[in-house]
């Protein structure tokens, strides 16, 4: 069973970078995509970037501030946050699914932005 551990969450003043990983441990299957969401208080869990094989994909509100990236083994995969803004504030979550549609969840990160 695959295990995901995030790290790099913390406080930050706006304008701001932040650097999130999350490492995939134990027994990991076949990945279809690797990705991070977010939940803001009050609000719904969204999505924010996914990574696959060959591409990236980003939301729209963090496109060009957010990059998503992976290291070789393809087991760990990251999320640098610049130009922060306080409307990222919120819990990141990462996320693996796998090749047949099942999903695993990080514990998640906080992320808080101050104006």
């Amino acid at each position: 069973q695959v295990q995901l551990v995030e790290s790099g969450g913390g406080l930050v003043q706006a304008g701001g970078s932040l650097r999130l990983a999350c490492a995939a441990l134990g027994i990991i299957p076949s990945i279809d995509t690797m990705g991070w969401y977010r939940q803001a208080p009050g609000a719904q869990r969204e999505w924010v970037a996914l990574i696959t094989n060959d591409d990236t994909k980003y939301a729209d509100s963090v496109k060009g501030r957010f990059t998503i990236s992976r290291d070789n083994a393809k087991t760990t995969v990251y999320l640098q946050m610049n130009s922060l803004k306080p409307e990222d504030t919120a819990v990141y979550y990462c996320n693996l699914r796998t090749i047949w549609g099942y999903d695993s969840w990080g514990q998640g990160t906080q992320v808080t932005v101050s104006s």
